[in-house]
């Protein structure tokens, strides 16, 4: 990728770790002029010029993606009725913002299926939200850490992302297990994801789910999923 201005997220590092899987992901500090490249839905829509800067920011790094993936760095990347972006065909992809930056990731189908992004302040998770999002093993995990709580929430979002275009899964956070020191995520019926996290001056979080995801594990096979 062609070097960001001074001041983007550095995120060599979870670059590294995603490129074996054939994963791309890029950031970029959203700016002034960047509600232009937002979908022409956002654009002809009533959402706010914040909306659309970050939209569009978002999809400024998607296409940079592509172009690396050999696809069409003008892909219109519009949004489906949920919202969500329409990727190119044989493309897998997630775009992801906070108040500052726009995160993308993308991939070619094939060993990855879902893929799911996000990206968070540095900061504590709300005090209300902690036993929301967070299972008990989680809060055992964390220590009371709320930075690293919030990196959680980051990686259960993401998770929702990768899994919920696959099969229209609406998952609560209690659905799903988060084990960062492991690298993993599994759901309530013992499907598993593949993490990357990287906490710096901001927290981002990708999901992936492998060829075979999909089909749903049946019942009795979730409950002999190992718990540990």
């Amino acid at each position: 990728m062609g070097e960001e201005p001074r001041g983007d997220l550095d995120l060599a590092p979870l670059s590294a770790s995603l490129h074996q899987y054939g994963v791309l992901i890029g950031a970029r500090r959203i700016r002034p002029g960047d509600e232009a490249a937002a979908s022409h839905s956002m654009r002809a829509g009533a959402a706010s010029l914040e909306r659309r800067r970050a939209s569009g920011a978002a999809r400024i790094v998607a296409r940079r993606l592509l172009a690396e993936l050999g696809w069409d760095a003008d892909a219109p990347l519009m949004r489906d009725p949920s919202g969500a972006p329409v990727w190119p065909p044989g493309i897998v992809g997630s775009l992801a913002h906070d108040e500052e930056f726009a995160v993308a990731a993308a991939a070619r189908a094939g060993r990855v299926v879902g893929l799911g992004v996000d990206v968070e302040p540095a900061e504590l998770l709300p005090a209300d939200l902690v036993n929301l999002v967070l299972l008990p093993v989680e809060r055992k995990e964390t220590r009371d850490d709320g930075v690293r709580q919030r990196l959680i929430f980051a990686c259960k979002e993401a998770v929702y992302k990768a899994v919920n275009p696959l099969d229209g899964s609406v998952l609560e956070y209690a659905d799903i297990e988060t084990r960062l020191q492991e690298g993993g995520a599994r759901l309530r019926d013992g499907r598993r994801l593949h993490l990357a996290a990287l906490a710096a001056g901001r927290l981002v979080a990708a999901a992936l789910a492998f060829e075979g995801f999909a089909a749903r594990c049946p019942p009795d096979a979730a409950a002999r999923a190992d718990p540990s």
